[in-house]
């Protein structure tokens, strides 16, 4: 009698926990989601946005401002070259300032595509995976394209304000590291600031 009500006291204490575990956990679920939705909500209001950044692919350091509009992003590379990018969701165009020349590409077949996906495609994020660490959010996506190419991308944000700060491509073993800073959210566009035509054509 006694080994019963032993066991059946210990069968109740484990339930007693069980429940807490599953509190805990739900809640947790719970928070991340919500920062999550907050995070990828802050990424889809940035409209007529600005700011500086510096991206180190371990073997050049280039520095250069990131401007994102209602549906186009321009990148402007200040050094070590001039260089202008800008991205549709499949279209884009560079332009090198030293050379003068222009190119045209869908950007779905080059690793700048992931300039657009983050700033201007609201479904990129969906399946990511959101962790908390201390004062930091970090969104990580990561997958396989048909060739088998491995892509990972962390996204970091400072929280309460949620503010971008970091963001880091891995494409197999190559990592591009792209520092942001300066942030502008109230920025006012020419109409032809997106345009996908060469500089040399609007001067």
């Amino acid at each position: 009698m006694q080994v019963r009500d032993m066991f059946s006291k210990n069968e109740k204490y484990l339930n007693y926990f069980y429940i807490i575990l599953f509190l805990i956990l739900s809640y947790k679920v719970q928070s991340n989601t919500n920062i999550k939705i907050k995070v990828l909500d802050y990424l889809d209001s940035m409209q007529y946005f600005s700011a500086s950044f510096i991206q180190n692919d371990n073997e050049t350091l280039s520095e250069g401002k990131i401007y994102i509009g209602e549906k186009r992003v321009r990148a402007e590379y200040l050094s070590p070259s001039k260089i202008l990018i800008v991205l549709d969701e499949d279209k884009a165009m560079y332009y090198n300032y030293e050379l003068e020349e222009d190119e045209f590409f869908n950007p779905k077949n080059t690793n700048a595509w992931f300039f657009y996906d983050i700033f201007r495609n609201p479904y990129f994020f969906k399946d990511s995976e959101i962790v908390l660490k201390n004062e930091e959010i970090l969104l990580k996506k990561s997958w396989f394209d048909k060739e088998e190419t491995k892509y990972l991308i962390n996204v970091y944000f400072e929280n309460n304000p949620i503010i971008l700060r970091k963001i880091e491509v891995l494409i197999n073993k190559e990592l591009i590291q792209i520092s942001i800073f300066n942030h502008n959210y109230n920025e006012d566009f020419d109409k032809r600031f997106f345009k996908l035509i060469s500089p040399a054509l609007l001067n």
